[in-house]
């Protein structure tokens, strides 16, 4: 059986490779985004790859979500400190959500340490660099195998 995920991205994830490499590593996003779905082909899963900045955008993907895919990965990134309407639209999925960080946000800035999402998503990955995205694409295969038995 293959399953559909969405793996979703917010705000200037677009210029990883580019920002911070001391906290998000060097890798660009197309990297990323082409590691994601190879791993997802060998997995027989099927992954689409989005990023927005804007938060209006992501609530549309994310609703859009509900009949389309069978889980949910998202690097809410600084939305997920901010964004009751991420979280509200996200509590709607009904299905596993992976929220994932690269960087662990609980040894960040206090403003950072706190998730509007942990509390309703199915688990997370926080801190694992970039690597964070294939354990998570493994994790949600996983977690929909076992739904599905």
């Amino acid at each position: 059986m293959s399953f559909k995920i969405i793996i979703i991205n917010g705000p200037n994830l677009n210029l990883l490779g580019e920002r911070e490499q001391s906290q998000y590593g060097s890798t660009s996003f197309d990297k990323l985004k082409e590691n994601c779905t190879k791993k997802s082909k060998e997995l027989n899963l099927y992954i689409e790859f989005v990023q927005s900045n804007v938060e209006g955008e992501l609530v549309n993907i994310i609703q859009d979500s509900r009949k389309k895919f069978d889980g949910i990965i998202i690097n809410a990134a600084a939305f997920t400190h901010t964004s009751v309407a991420i979280r509200d639209a996200l509590s709607v999925f009904k299905k596993p959500i992976i929220e994932l960080h690269i960087s662990n946000i609980y040894k960040r800035e206090e403003f950072r340490q706190k998730s509007l999402i942990s509390d309703i998503v199915t688990g997370g990955i926080f801190g694992l660099g970039i690597d964070g995205y294939i354990l998570a694409i493994i994790a949600m295969q996983k977690i929909l195998i076992n739904e599905n038995r």
